[in-house]
């Protein structure tokens, strides 16, 4: 049996071994940062921000996220999986604004905090929220459609997916424009299909995309406009154009931007995409949870703004240095 000296030695050897697990052994905090998926090339400009600022923060980042962004199983084990390993706290852009709340709920009851970015979570757990405001992104792309298209034409929507906060947001405020003060502006517009999903992925969108045209004739004059509202619906719907001989004839509006879509955008297939700043949203995601960790004030909601890039701006300083961060 031990006496007090040693069971009082045994208590603070397990309170530092604990410690130690939480900040990697070397008294570093340790953040995850979990994505919604790894290969768009948002993603990588989201890392790379989050590696800045874990460096000038002086915090270790461990970045992990599914590869697909339909993958909400794989998503809620890494969140799981972090919560076990007892980091010092989350940076998480979950892929459904409900099904990660009872995780965020269960880490938050551990004692690790979660900042949330670029996707709304349900609920009030969370520390803070690190987006664009993205119902007014999607108004900026229903302004320009409208704009482009001269007031009048057949208009159609290829959205993401359900459950997808961020995303229901864009396409909320592109058609909350659109059939708003739209209408009054340009009564000959037309919203043609606004219900199809386009899918996690490149190869889901381009076939949706494909029937979706196909549906709507848009050969024959059925389709004059469109909008998607992320990269993987966007490079989709363009792919769908260019097979069916459309690229540069029906106007497309989309939602983040790579190297081939600002080739398009630059051909004259692409007529703006709304350009958030991934860069910046994974640098404030990792300052505000290491601001926060240290007990320093945080605000709730932080804004990290869009921009439309157009063939007319896209050679600009501002918007290269957002292209290339």
């Amino acid at each position: 049996m031990m006496n007090r000296r040693e069971l009082g030695a045994f208590v603070a050897t397990l309170s530092l071994a604990v410690a130690c697990k939480k900040t990697g052994g070397s008294g570093t905090l340790k953040i995850a940062v979990v994505p919604k998926g790894t290969t768009h090339e948002f993603w990588k400009a989201v890392h790379a921000g989050a590696e800045k600022a874990a460096k000038e923060a002086g915090v270790e980042i461990v970045w992990k996220g599914p590869l697909k962004e339909d993958d909400l199983k794989a998503q809620i084990d890494v969140v799981q999986t972090f919560t076990a390993q007892g980091v010092n706290g989350i940076v998480l852009a979950p892929l459904s604004d409900k099904a990660l709340v009872g995780s965020v709920k269960a880490a938050v009851g551990q004692g690790i905090p979660v900042v949330i970015f670029d996707s709304d979570l349900a609920g009030s757990d969370h520390a803070s929220f690190v987006a664009t405001d993205n119902r007014a992104a999607g108004r900026l792309a229903g302004e320009h459609l409208v704009k482009v298209l001269g007031g009048k034409g057949k208009v159609v929507v290829l959205r993401y997916q359900e459950g997808s906060a961020s995303t229901a947001h864009r396409e909320d405020g592109f058609l909350e424009y659109v059939r708003g003060e739209a209408v009054k502006k340009a009564p000959e517009l037309q919203l043609v299909s606004t219900n199809q999903y386009g899918g996690a992925t490149t190869e889901s969108a381009l076939a949706k995309a494909e029937s979706l045209l196909a549906a709507q004739n848009a050969g024959a004059g059925g389709v004059d406009g469109v909008f998607t509202p992320n990269e993987s619906t966007t490079f989709g719907m363009l792919l769908a154009l260019q097979r069916t001989g459309l690229a540069g004839k029906v106007k497309p509006i989309g939602f983040d931007a790579s190297d081939k879509l600002v080739e398009a955008l630059r051909r004259g297939e692409i007529e703006g995409l709304v350009v958030q700043d991934p860069f910046k949203i994974g640098y404030l995601s990792v300052k505000t949870m290491a601001a926060h960790l240290r007990k320093e004030p945080v605000d709730k909601r932080i804004d990290t703004g869009a921009k439309l890039v157009t063939k007319a701006n896209v050679d600009t300083a501002e918007i290269q240095a957002l292209l290339h961060p």
